[in-house]
């Protein structure tokens, strides 16, 4: 079975069909970059143009960069225009693609049912949480396999700082950090989350996941086992479809 999956980011708009059997894309992906101004329409087009270059004609998942509820409204916009917020997203892409069967729901939650269903959460009881690591931080919780939706925790402060403005990947570019100076940042947030949620097992998603083999080992004092995400940046992607799939 396949379904089309949109992964919305600050800096990209990346989508393919889903192999909801395999959990893996059914075709390499197409992706655009994210306008700036990232409003509801020019977004909008984005979108519009990942699905054409496909000539996809069937359902439609796609993640969005905050606050979703009932898999249509946004609450929040981070690192998006603020226009976004109490949009009916889920109206907005259906009317785009011409009436296609459309669920929108939170970047990191997508990429964290991806993970538990297919990749590096499979399996795992108790706490986990997903962080993907991007243009923001997100956040997906899961306990014994149950998301709690939305959590948002890269906007937890951490010493007096907005965590992911300060260890985001986008800060480690912006500020030309080293994987070192960086992985210090990661290090505190990852250490603060304990704190708070006591997990079993952490999983780092989002881009810098393909590069984990440069920060990872640096990471000290974090009890938790910490691993990257198996899907990757595509995790989103898989996990909107999986979610389209479920609510269509």
């Amino acid at each position: 079975m396949q379904i089309f999956g949109v992964d919305i980011g600050g800096s990209g708009i990346k989508g393919a069909p889903v192999d909801l059997d395999r959990g893996d894309l059914a075709q390499e992906r197409c992706k655009v970059l994210t306008p700036h101004p990232a409003t509801p329409e020019g977004v909008a087009d984005g979108v519009k143009q990942v699905v054409d270059h496909f000539g996809w004609t069937g359902p439609v998942g796609l993640t969005f960069p905050g606050v979703v509820t009932g898999g249509a409204t946004v609450r929040t916009a981070a690192n998006v225009d603020k226009s976004w917020i109490d949009t009916d997203a889920r109206a907005l892409f259906a009317g785009r693609l011409g009436g296609l069967p459309v669920t929108v729901v939170n970047d990191a939650d997508a990429a964290g049912v991806a993970e538990m269903e297919f990749g590096a959460g499979r399996g795992r009881k108790g706490t986990v949480i997903l962080l993907t690591f991007g243009t923001g931080i997100g956040s997906a919780v899961f306990v014994d396999g149950t998301l709690l939706p939305n959590t948002e925790l890269g906007h937890l402060e951490v010493d007096g700082h907005e965590a992911e403005k300060r260890a985001s990947s986008k800060v480690k570019e912006d500020h030309d950090l080293s994987w070192q100076r960086w992985t210090q940042r990661v290090q505190r947030y990852l250490a603060h989350v304990e704190m708070l949620f006591s997990p079993e097992l952490f999983i780092i998603g989002g881009g810098v996941s393909r590069k984990a083999d440069k920060f990872l080992h640096l990471i000290e004092g974090v009890q938790a086992e910490i691993v990257p995400a198996q899907l990757q940046n595509n995790a989103g992607i898989v996990g909107a479809a999986m979610r389209e799939a479920q609510e269509g």
